[in-house]
């Protein structure tokens, strides 16, 4: 029970990465906030970790409405008072098959970028200033190979994630010497709805579990090294 009595909020959390962090942090004893556009999906995930013994509140919340972000915050405060460790997990691929960026529609551009780097900013001013009060936090930020290395047709989602380790590494600096950590993680290839969606002849036998990788993120959460803040992580390095 290494996070008990620690208050975790995941976006993204219906399925994939997100479904298998909040069981995962469920099962060490988080108390959750749990966010995701698909409602009925949603009350599935929380009633998986109810079962867990912990609490749990699920808030359906489209992460492009900063509406939406503010009733996600107001209710999880009301709820829990505080967020201890958020996860930026939600992500948006865009169109599929996947256009080059020539054929890009705008319209879609913005709204990957709304998802995948607007909402993570959003999400964690919105929290940080209760992190800096108490001196403590985490906060993890989900990214992609895509945002070091050009593929063909991968788009605004290359662009958004590279935006997001540099959001990510400009807290890192702002947060130096105080008590609130943030990462950028690249989980890598998984057995995913949206890599289907990606790459739909890949060989499924060669990706990575969901619930394999969110064993990282247990690990990163509780880990009291300071010395890897701000860096881009590999889910593979932190015990995969």
């Amino acid at each position: 029970m290494q996070l008990e009595g620690k208050v975790a909020l995941i976006t993204g959390a219906s399925r994939g990465l997100g479904r298998a962090v909040a069981l995962a942090f469920a099962r060490e004893g988080a108390a959750l906030a749990l966010c995701a556009r698909g409602a009925e999906a949603l009350a599935q995930v929380a009633s998986e970790v109810a079962a867990l013994g912990t609490q749990v509140l699920a808030v359906p919340t489209d992460v492009r409405l900063a509406r939406d972000l503010d009733r996600l915050v107001a209710l999880t405060l009301d709820r829990f008072r505080r967020v201890d460790i958020l996860v930026n997990n939600a992500s948006e691929l865009g169109p599929t098959p996947l256009p080059y960026l020539a054929d890009y529609p705008p319209a879609a551009f913005d709204d990957v970028l709304q998802v995948n780097i607007a909402a993570p900013f959003r999400l964690t001013q919105a929290l940080i200033g209760g992190m800096l009060l108490r001196n403590r936090g985490v906060i993890i930020n989900v990214t992609s190979d895509t945002a070091v290395t050009g593929y063909p047709g991968w788009g605004a989602y290359a662009v958004s994630k590279a935006a997001l380790e540099g959001l990510t590494r400009t807290w890192a600096a702002e947060l130096a010497k105080t008590g609130v950590r943030i990462y950028a993680i690249d989980p890598g290839d998984m057995d995913t709805a949206m890599h289907q969606a990606a790459v739909p002849d890949a060989d499924r036998s060669e990706l990575k579990r969901p619930e394999d990788v969110a064993r990282a993120f247990v690990e990163l959460v509780t880990s009291t090294e300071p010395a890897i803040a701000g860096r881009r992580l590999e889910a593979a390095t932190l015990g995969q």
